[in-house]
């Protein structure tokens, strides 16, 4: 790994050794590059694309107070009901083998535009559904409409934001999902499940009218040959004024070093020069799914009434402490503390989250320090979903959307979104099994997968912060 914060690509297709910028280049990049009132549009492209990312969350957060709403209306069974909340993994699973193709099609900005659409017909036939057939292909459209985005947005603030703020923003994906979560619960209590169902249109509203004001991605322009848009899209992104040049040379000469290359297939994941990019990519969303959230997320409730602790507090809790951690930390700190560590503080705290939460069961099970039942048990969870809010929930998508070349972004991007959506649906389906088996059992086997991604963060995991993308492409190898 290069420790140089700098490195210079060579249009031979080599990576040369790390050079150190003088004083004078560092302080002309921040003025062009960093200047708020200059990066306007890449605060308000930002903006737009993360109503994709609370269109997520407004679709993950449908199911859980529409429930008995839908049952009773619908004359639907537990299991029939089951069926309508899983089958959304099912959708995302299938959006997320497309996306990257999609994505690369289409462009950035075409995908999102596509996605907006499927959401917003899922929305509609859901809203209009008397059965549970069109019920659940309604949730499956919306399914396969949040796989693609969950790709896409991370990706398209990456390739649009200076090295300075790619973090910040590209965490603000995570942000607006919680949001969307957690203003589809409060909603949700409020309005039936007809209408909750049409709110779930507005982000989709707002994401398709705010694409047609938004540059596409420069870096996705330049790949695919439309030189002159390349220009102009970056420069509307970097502001009227401020001098592109070395950025737009920098993608130049990384493309040209990617055009002596083969056209990119499966295989290509696999050869020395890129398996350490998919090793990382996939990783970070295997144990971002493994160490349990969905489980501990979809069954909060349970863990409470399990634990003897008044669930409606404990809800209310986390999913407020979900906002305000994921804002303060993943956007705020994530370009100052970098990646790296705050994943480190955020897989220790969840180590520590699933030891209290599997004691408070044990001292259940054993009738020991009963008062001390219902503190363990909230804390645990609290202090859980906290550490999670504050790194593992936001940063393995920064990382996939920086490590990546453009010749590999949409086929290795496709294959780590859909491991992500497969591990989520995996550890919804097993978590009531593995509670069944041991309560505390469950929660100390996330234990040992918080522990096991430690040792991975620390062995393998670059740290990207202060790097553009052409420049990570040098330290992961």
């Amino acid at each position: 790994m290069a420790d140089s914060e700098n490195v210079e690509i060579v249009t031979d297709g080599n990576i040369s050794e790390p050079l150190l910028q003088t004083e004078k280049e560092s302080e002309a990049e921040c003025r062009n590059g960093d200047d708020d009132k200059e990066l306007f549009m890449v605060y308000l492209s930002t903006f737009v694309a993360v109503w994709g990312a609370f269109e997520f969350g407004s679709c993950v957060g449908y199911s859980a107070p529409t429930q008995f709403g839908i049952m009773n209306d619908l004359n639907m069974s537990y299991s029939e009901f089951a069926v309508f909340g899983s089958i959304l993994n099912i959708g995302a699973m299938i959006g997320a083998i497309t996306c990257g193709w999609i994505a690369d099609y289409l462009g950035r900005k075409g995908a999102m535009r596509l996605s907006s659409v499927i959401c917003t017909v899922g929305w509609i036939i859901i809203f209009v559904s008397w059965g549970s057939f069109f019920l659940d292909f309604g949730r499956f459209l919306t399914g396969y409409g949040i796989g693609i985005l969950s790709y896409v947005v991370p990706v398209f603030i990456a390739e649009i934001t200076p090295k300075t703020l790619r973090g910040a923003l590209a965490a603000a994906n995570q942000l607006f999902i919680v949001i969307g979560l957690a203003v589809a619960f409060l909603i949700g209590a409020f309005v039936s499940w007809r209408m909750l169902a049409l709110t779930g249109v507005i982000p989709c509203a707002f994401l398709f009218v705010g694409l047609f004001f938004i540059p596409e991605s420069p870096r996705w322009l330049a790949m695919v040959g439309r030189q002159n848009e390349f220009r102009v899209a970056l420069q509307t992104l970097r502001g009227p004024h401020a001098d592109i040049s070395r950025e737009a040379d920098e993608i130049q000469e990384y493309l040209t070093s990617l055009s002596h290359m083969p056209r990119a297939t499966v295989l290509d994941l696999f050869n020395r020069r890129n398996i350490r990019f998919v090793i990382v990519g996939v990783g970070l969303m295997v144990f971002q799914q493994c160490v349990g959230i969905n489980g501990v997320i979809f069954y909060a409730g349970q863990i409470f009434v399990s634990a003897g602790a008044p669930p409606n507090l404990g809800s209310i809790l986390y999913s407020v402490l979900q906002v305000i951690v994921t804002g303060l930390a993943a956007t705020m700190l994530i370009d100052r503390a970098g990646r790296r560590p705050l994943l480190i503080i955020s897989v220790s705290g969840m180590l520590l989250g699933s030891l209290l939460i599997g004691s408070s069961f044990i001292l259940k099970a054993n009738n020991l320090a009963l008062p001390l039942i219902p503190l363990l048990a909230i804390g645990g969870v609290l202090v859980y979903i906290g550490s999670f809010s504050a790194g593992m929930g936001a940063i393995p998508w920064v990382i996939m959307s920086e490590i990546f070349p453009l010749n590999l972004k949409g086929l290795a991007g496709g294959i780590v979104t859909l491991v992500n959506w497969s591990g989520s649906w995996l550890i919804s389906y097993t978590f009531n099994f593995l509670m069944v088996w041991s309560s505390h059992g469950t929660f100390f086997i996330y234990a040992l997968v918080c522990a096991l991604a430690l040792v991975f963060i620390i062995k393998l995991v670059p740290e990207t912060k202060g790097r553009t993308l052409e420049e990570i492409q040098a330290l992961v190898k």
